[in-house]
C-alpha cells in the first residue's frame, strides 16, 4: 500500500487522476472509467477533504474504507465524508487477463459548496457518511438509473451559466439524491432478513459471552462502540439495522441482557444487591438500581422478593 496522500481540493484529484481541470471548483462529477493513476503507482491512501458520493460497479480490485475491505463486484453506491481514509491495493488502471472495465461515477462536493444552505448544518446528520465500507449500499437498475440520473441533473446544473438559483437548484438535487439514499438503505435492511437475523444472533450471542466474563467489576458495563468493533460495523450502522428487526437501539439491547442477567443472580443467589451490582460491571449500585426499576418497574429488591 503507497503512502498516505492528502487530497484537499477537487482540482486536486483531478490533476492526481489525471483528468480535465473540473467546470467547478466546489462540485465536480467523474466518471470513473476516466480516472487514470499515475503508472508508478502500486497501492494508494489517500484522505481527501470534501464529500465523495461514489457509484461503482465491476471494479476488479479491493479497496480499504479505514481497516476494512470491500469488493466492487456489484453495482453500488459509497459515501464518504471529509477526512475518512481510502486506501486501494493496486494501481487501478491494470487491468489482469478476464478483468471487467470498471464504470461508474463519483460526485464530489466541497464543504464549503454547501455554505448557507439547508445540508450546511444537516450533511453529516445523514448516518451512512458514517457506515463502514462494507455496508454499502446495493441498488437494484431501477434505483441505479435514479441515481445516476440526478447525478446528470447536478452536472448539467453546476455546467450552465452561474446564476443566483444555481446553487440553489444543485442543493435540492443533492438533498433528493441523499433523501432516496436513505430510503434505500430502509429497504436494504428490511429485504436482508437472513444476514440481519443472524448480525441479531452474533449481537445477543456477544453479549452473553460478556456477562459469563468473571471480572465485570473491572472491565465495566459493555458499550455500543465495544459491540460495533467486535461485528466490525459503525455504531450507527448496526443500531439502524437492530431497529429496523427489533424497534430497539444497540444500547437497549445491551440493557435487555444486563437486565436478565441481573434477574438471574437476584432469583438464584444470596448476593447483596450492591455486590450483584458490582459484579455486573456498575460502579455504582445507585445506577443499577434506577436501570432495573427503569426496566421492569420494581427494584431489585422488590423483585428478588416475588422468589421468597
Amino acid at each position: 500500500m503507497g503512502h498516505l496522500k492528502n487530497i484537499p481540493k477537487i482540482q486536486d484529484f483531478h490533476r492526481f487522476a489525471h483528468l480535465p481541470a473540473p467546470r467547478h471548483p466546489l462540485i465536480s462529477l467523474i466518471d470513473f472509467g476516466q480516472v487514470r493513476f499515475p503508472e508508478d503507482l502500486k497501492g494508494l491512501k489517500l484522505v481527501q477533504k470534501y464529500y465523495t458520493i461514489g457509484l461503482k460497479r465491476n471494479v476488479p480490485y479491493k479497496l480499504f474504507y479505514g481497516q476494512k475491505e470491500y469488493d466492487f463486484n456489484e453495482g453500488i453506491m459509497t459515501f464518504l465524508a471529509p477526512d475518512q481514509v481510502m486506501g486501494m491495493e493496486r494501481n487501478p488502471n491494470i487491468n489482469l487477463k478476464g478483468e471487467s472495465k470498471p464504470t461508474g461515477w463519483l460526485l464530489l462536493v466541497h464543504p464549503d459548496f454547501l455554505w448557507n444552505t439547508s445540508l450546511a448544518q444537516t450533511m453529516k446528520s445523514y448516518a451512512f457518511f458514517g457506515y463502514d465500507i462494507n455496508e454499502s449500499l446495493f441498488l437494484s437498475e431501477e434505483e441505479e438509473e435514479m441515481m445516476v440520473d440526478i447525478f446528470k441533473r447536478i452536472e448539467k446544473e453546476y455546467r450552465s451559466p452561474i446564476d443566483k438559483f444555481s446553487q440553489k437548484i444543485i442543493v435540492s438535487q443533492l438533498e433528493l439524491l441523499l433523501n432516496y439514499a436513505e430510503r434505500f438503505y430502509e429497504r436494504q435492511f428490511i429485504t436482508r432478513n437472513t444476514p440481519n437475523h443472524q448480525l441479531l444472533g452474533q449481537v445477543e450471542q456477544l453479549l452473553q459471552a460478556y456477562f459469563d466474563q468473571e471480572n465485570l467489576m473491572e472491565l465495566g458495563l459493555p458499550t455500543v462502540e465495544y459491540i460495533s468493533q467486535e461485528l466490525h460495523l459503525s455504531p450507527s450502522y448496526l443500531s439502524s439495522m437492530l431497529k429496523s428487526l427489533t424497534g430497539m437501539s444497540t444500547q437497549q439491547h445491551i440493557h435487555n441482557q444486563l437486565i436478565e442477567k441481573a434477574k438471574e443472580q437476584l432469583s438464584t443467589t444470596p448476593l447483596p444487591i450492591n455486590e450483584i451490582a458490582y459484579n455486573l460491571g456498575f460502579e455504582y449500585p445507585s445506577s443499577f438500581n434506577k436501570l432495573f426499576k427503569n426496566k421492569t418497574e420494581m427494584s431489585p429488591l422488590e423483585f428478588r422478593k416475588t422468589f421468597n
